[in-house]
C-alpha cells in the first residue's frame, strides 16, 4: 500500500487570481499580486541580496514546475524559474472566501468554508464593546490592550511595556478573521496566556470569526520583545469530515506536522509535531523514513509567511525559499516507488505588496510520484481528492482527482 506526503508552504502564491480585486491590502487590491513571480524578479534585479545574493535558485521545486505554474497563473517573468518540468504540476484556485489559512486549509483538505467568515474593522477600537465584555469576563481579566489591526511584532514593541505594568493582554487583528493575543511568557505567564485563549475561542467562533491565536513573547524594554515558537491556533472545528477524517476514518494513520493540528482542531489526526521550520523539516524526513504504509502526512511550513511575507522581507522570503528547496531535493531520493508527494500553498503573502496582510492569489501543485504533465488549472479541493485516490480511500468533498 501506498503513503502520501502533503505539504503546504504557507504564503506561497503565484498570482493570478480572477477575484483578486476584492481583496485589499488598505486601501489597495489585491489584483497583480504575486509571491513568487516578484520574489524572482527581485533577485533577478539584485534588490533581495541581504543573506544571499544572485538569482532565485529553486532548481528542485522548478523541476516539479513551480516557474510553469506561475506563469500559467498569471503569466508574468519568472526569472531563473523557467525548466522544463520532469513532474507533474497544476495551478489551484480557491473556492472559499477569505484569504486566511482555515480558509486555504480547509478548502485543500476537502471542504471549501460554508459560511461567511466575520471580519473587525480597520478602526480604533476594532473590537465591539459588547465583545470585550465577554472576553475580559470570561477571560478573567481587568482589561485589554490594543484593540485594533496591527503587527504582531510592532504592537509587542508598542505595548510589551505597559503590558507588564498592567497585566493586560495585548488584542489585536488583522484582515484575517482572526483575535490574536500576545501576553509575556514569565510576567503573565504561557499557561494563563493559553488558558485565557481557550477560554474567549468559543465566544469568537459563534461569531464565526476562524480563529484565536495564542502570540506568547519575552524579553524586556531594554533588550527588546520577541515572540517564541509557543504559538497556538484555536480555530473553529471543521463541520464536515475532511481529508483527514476520511484517511482516518478508513483505519490508515494520519501524521501532522506543524500547525495542522491546530488547524483542524486535531480532526483526524493521530499524531502532531510542532515547532520552527528547521525542525519540522526533520520530522518530515523522519516519517519519509518511518510513516506507515497507507498514511498520509499533511505538514505546514509557516515560515516564509510569519517571518517574511507579513514582513515584507523579499531577501529573507527568498532565503527561506532556497532553504526549502534543498531540502526537498535532499527528501525526494528518499520517497518509495509509489509514494505521492504534493507541495502547495494556502494563500498568496506577496513581500514586494503593499501593508502588512496576506494577499489573495492562486497556488502551486507540485506532484512527486505520479509521472510527469499537468491537470492545468484546478480546484484547491481537488488536492484532497487526488489524495484520497491515491491512498484508495473514498473522498467525501466535491474535489475532483487529476491522477
Amino acid at each position: 500500500m501506498t503513503r502520501a506526503f502533503l505539504v503546504v508552504m504557507d504564503s506561497v502564491g503565484i498570482g493570478g487570481a480572477p477575484d483578486a480585486d476584492q481583496y485589499f491590502n488598505g486601501d489597495r487590491p489585491d489584483t497583480g499580486a504575486n509571491t513568487i513571480a516578484h520574489i524572482a524578479q527581485a533577485c533577478a534585479n539584485g534588490h533581495a541580496e541581504a543573506g544571499r545574493t544572485g538569482l532565485l535558485n529553486l532548481p528542485n521545486l522548478d523541476a516539479l514546475g513551480l516557474g510553469a505554474a506561475t506563469r500559467l497563473s498569471s503569466g508574468d517573468d519568472t526569472p531563473n524559474l523557467n525548466a522544463t518540468p520532469t513532474g507533474f504540476w497544476a495551478a489551484a484556485q480557491e473556492t472559499s472566501q477569505g484569504k486566511d489559512t482555515p480558509s486555504g486549509h480547509w478548502d485543500i483538505a476537502g471542504l471549501p468554508v460554508p459560511w461567511d467568515w466575520t471580519y473587525f474593522p480597520d478602526t480604533r477600537p476594532a473590537f465591539p464593546d459588547a465583545l470585550v465584555k465577554q472576553i475580559t469576563q470570561a477571560g478573567d481579566v481587568a482589561g485589554i490592550l490594543g484593540n485594533c489591526h496591527a503587527s504582531g511584532t510592532e504592537i509587542i514593541d508598542e505595548l510589551g511595556a505597559l503590558h507588564i505594568q498592567t497585566g493586560f493582554p495585548i488584542c489585536y487583528t488583522s484582515a484575517d478573521s482572526v483575535l490574536q493575543v500576545a501576553a509575556h511568557e514569565h510576567t503573565f505567564g504561557l499557561a494563563r496566556l493559553l488558558a485565557f485563549c481557550e477560554a474567549i475561542a468559543p465566544i469568537l467562533h459563534d461569531m464565526k470569526v476562524g480563529r484565536v491565536i495564542a502570540r506568547p513573547f519575552v524579553g524586556d524594554v531594554e533588550t527588546g520583545f520577541s515572540r517564541t515558537d509557543n504559538r497556538k491556533d484555536y480555530a473553529i472545528t471543521p463541520p464536515k469530515p475532511i481529508l483527514t477524517n476520511w484517511v482516518q476514518d478508513a483505519g490508515q494513520h494520519v501524521y501532522g506536522i506543524g500547525k495542522i493540528g491546530d488547524i483542524f482542531s486535531m480532526q483526524g489526526i493521530d499524531d502532531s509535531q510542532k515547532g520552527p521550520d528547521a525542525e519540522l523539516m526533520n520530522h518530515l524526513h523522519n516519517l519519509v523514513d518511518t510513516a506507515e504504509v497507507g498514511s498520509l502526512t499533511f505538514a505546514n511550513f509557516v515560515e516564509f509567511d510569519s517571518l517574511y511575507g507579513h514582513r515584507r522581507d523579499i531577501s529573507g522570503y527568498a532565503r527561506a525559499l532556497e532553504w526549502f528547496d534543498l531540502q526537498i531535493g535532499a527528501l525526494i531520493p528518499k520517497l518509495r516507488k509509489d509514494d505521492l508527494l504534493i507541495i502547495t500553498a494556502d494563500h498568496g503573502n506577496d513581500p514586494s505588496w503593499v501593508g502588512t496582510d496576506h494577499t489573495r492569489e492562486r497556488v502551486p501543485v507540485l506532484c512527486h510520484g505520479i509521472g510527469q504533465g499537468n491537470a492545468g488549472i484546478v480546484k484547491f479541493a481537488d488536492i484532497a481528492a487526488t489524495v484520497a485516490a491515491h491512498l484508495n480511500v473514498p473522498a467525501q468533498g466535491p474535489g475532483r482527482s487529476f491522477l
